[in-house]
């Protein structure tokens, strides 16, 4: 099911999946792809089946970054100042705002603004052959879409400089090890792993896991005081919930909770 036209939309249980399908180009953003990736990522917010998200990349890479044929000629610097907030700012709030775990699962390579994009995701599962790219400074470029606010936060300044001014690949068990990817799986069963895990995270209280992700996020820009502050203002909207009710009964009648993800 897909009304798209750059990519694949389906909700197979409680997962949406998002397929970028791009594949002659790498899954190169360009406008249509950027457009229908947020209209996407608004859909799998709206639907209330939907408990978890699941990003991918058709073909042989996730995505190359953005898609320069898509200009007529070399683009004056205000027309990539404007590209860049109109395509990539509301994706990137987006896919890090949405209440909902979002996983990327990462085929082949991800590189500038693709990088970027994964990063932007809350877990990663890499494939084993697979890879992390800034390749901005090869060309006289700065990372961009997000990349310095995520790798900063994630990797820490010294090793997001390193991965930044570099312009290497960073491959798979380095992401592992750096703590840029979650998971590494082997190559034919990279999408079966982040469906399985996302389906797993579909279990469980998907409002709880959605809060916990706004307080995270938080935390990182935030000191100490307005962080507990902020915990306790978002544990008032978990105390009513079907979820945290459903919860303690389990835990009191030592059964296995059925969240229904409200």
């Amino acid at each position: 099911m897909s009304g798209y036209e750059t990519l694949l939309y389906s909700v197979p249980g409680n997962v949406a999946t998002i397929i970028m399908n791009r594949p002659a180009r790498r899954n190169a953003l360009n406008e249509t792809l950027n457009h229908d990736l947020l209209a996407a990522f608004e859909q799998a917010r709206d639907d209330e089946n939907v408990r978890a998200v699941v990003l991918s990349g058709a073909g042989q890479g996730f995505c190359a970054g953005a898609d320069l044929t898509g200009f007529a000629q070399m683009p004056t610097p205000d027309q990539v100042y404007d590209a860049i907030l109109e395509a990539y700012q509301p994706l990137m709030d987006l896919i890090t705002t949405i209440q909902k775990p979002v996983i990327a699962a990462i085929n082949g390579t991800a590189a500038g603004a693709g990088a970027s994009l994964a990063l932007a995701c809350d877990l990663r599962v890499m494939a084993h052959d697979a890879s992390l790219m800034m390749a901005f400074s090869n060309i006289g470029l700065v990372p961009d879409a997000g990349a310095t606010w995520f790798l900063v936060r994630q990797i820490g300044y010294s090793r997001a400089y390193e991965f930044a001014i570099e312009g290497k690949k960073l491959s798979a068990e380095q992401c592992l090890e750096w703590g840029l990817a979650n998971r590494v799986a082997p190559a034919d069963r990279l999408m079966e792993e982040a469906i399985e895990w996302a389906e797993k995270l579909a279990q469980r209280p998907t409002l709880a896991l959605g809060l916990t992700k706004h307080a995270l996020h938080h935390a990182a820009r935030s000191d100490l005081a307005s962080t507990i502050e902020y915990e306790a203002r978002l544990q008032k909207q978990t105390i009513p919930s079907h979820d945290h009710m459903e919860g303690v009964m389990a835990f009191l009648q030592k059964r296995k909770p059925e969240f229904k993800g409200r």
